[in-house]
């Protein structure tokens, strides 16, 4: 596991051989998410990701001590994981995506896949 500081994560977003995991709550996710993040508000992406192991897991939560647990447990499992020191609330970045109420209304949302 390798600590990186939020303004790497940047480099990350949408790059091939790398999954950016959110580790907060749902609600915070759609409140303000990197671009490309999959939602895993339960800790346990590895369960969402189908064995893709050849991926670097890129996880970040709101301040950085519940990533670097799970990136931890990972580990054990034989993922490849980064960590954001500091969390969401480090990033100055402008890959940061906001989803507004008025974006929601009559569309599903995929909990299991973050997606919206």
């Amino acid at each position: 596991m390798e600590a990186i500081p939020a303004k790497m994560l940047d480099q990350y977003v949408e790059r091939r051989g790398y999954r950016i995991i959110d580790l907060r709550s749902y609600e915070e996710y759609l409140r303000g998410h990197i671009r490309g993040a999959l939602s895993a508000p339960e800790g346990k992406p590895d369960t969402q990701l189908n064995g893709h192991k050849k991926d670097i897991l890129i996880l970040y939560c709101d301040r950085g001590a519940r990533s670097m647990s799970v990136a931890r447990e990972l580990e054990r499992k034989g993922w490849r994981t980064k960590t954001v020191v500091g969390g969401l609330r480090a990033y100055r970045g402008d890959n940061i995506v906001k989803i507004r109420a008025e974006d929601m209304a009559g569309k599903t949302i995929d909990r299991e896949r973050g997606g919206h």
